[in-house]
């Protein structure tokens, strides 16, 4: 079989090129009179720019309210000082109220503090490993999915804090650092979370976005334990059992979403209008 010189195929794409751009103009000129044609050519162009997105690798943009609402839900309820609260008041049996208000206040600021380091500088850390971002992104996924099965048995997860640290924390005078602050609130799973929102933050708003989230998320658990220290014998059990299954199934279901993100960059799975 002959071959075509190169050339010659150049020549075939510009004439291929040159037909496209007529039978476009000639469609664009049809529209203009036509208001059906005019309505299939724009969704014809909106089905063109899907395509050439998802060709070239490129996810749809999250807006910055939708990555508040991420960042927000994501931390509350990995960190989940609502399902924290009983440990809490089982290691401070003998303190009065104001005593547990402060041990609050430093562990929910030394939690704060941690989580900050990590949105600043975790990503730098698991660069010099070499780690990548869809490794960090599945290794996240099987914590978080560890932790929430655990809270759909109304359970607090061994990845957030064991029975010997519970017991460690009740013969302490003071459990604000340890056990409360590191692990039970700033424990591996809020660490990883931190991290992958820090990597899905593609400008400077939205990494201020994540530091305001860690401030309010750690501000609010602050407000619950304050609450709980105040009012312990008003606390109901079910309502706390409830609300930690519900969580549960949220955080099931975000560290699924971490999952599918990891293969999608992998090019393993795609996503598209079909």
């Amino acid at each position: 079989q002959q071959r075509l010189p190169v050339y010659a195929y150049m020549r075939a794409g510009e004439h291929q090129r040159e037909a496209k751009s007529h039978d476009t103009n000639l469609e664009r000129a049809e529209a203009s009179f036509n208001p059906r044609a005019r309505m299939n050519l724009a969704d014809r162009g909106r089905k063109n720019a899907l395509a050439v997105g998802l060709e070239l690798g490129t996810a749809v943009r999250v807006t910055h309210v939708e990555y508040a609402l991420l960042a927000l839900s994501s931390l509350f309820v990995i960190i989940d000082p609502i399902a924290t609260v009983p440990a809490f008041l089982a290691m401070t049996p003998s303190d009065t109220p104001e005593h547990r208000v402060q041990m609050a206040r430093i562990a929910c600021q030394t939690a704060a503090v941690l989580l900050l380091a990590f949105a600043l500088g975790g990503h730098w850390v698991f660069r010099f490993l070499g780690i990548t971002i869809p490794a960090l992104q599945m290794a996240g996924s099987v914590i978080l999915l560890l932790i929430a099965l655990d809270m759909l048995k109304a359970e607090r997860s061994k990845a957030q804090e064991t029975h010997e640290e519970v017991e460690a924390g009740a013969a302490k005078a003071d459990i604000a650092i340890t056990p409360l602050a590191i692990p039970m609130l700033a424990g591996p799973g809020a660490i990883s979370t931190v991290i992958l929102l820090q990597a899905k933050a593609d400008n400077l708003a939205k990494h201020f976005l994540l530091y305001a989230s860690i401030a309010v998320v750690c501000t609010a658990s602050y407000l619950v334990f304050s609450l709980s220290a105040r009012g312990a014998k008003w606390l109901s059990p079910i309502v706390l059992r409830v609300t930690t299954r519900v969580m549960g199934l949220v955080l099931a279901a975000i560290a699924m979403q971490f999952l599918l993100n990891a293969l999608r960059e992998l090019k393993l799975v795609s996503f598209g209008d079909g």
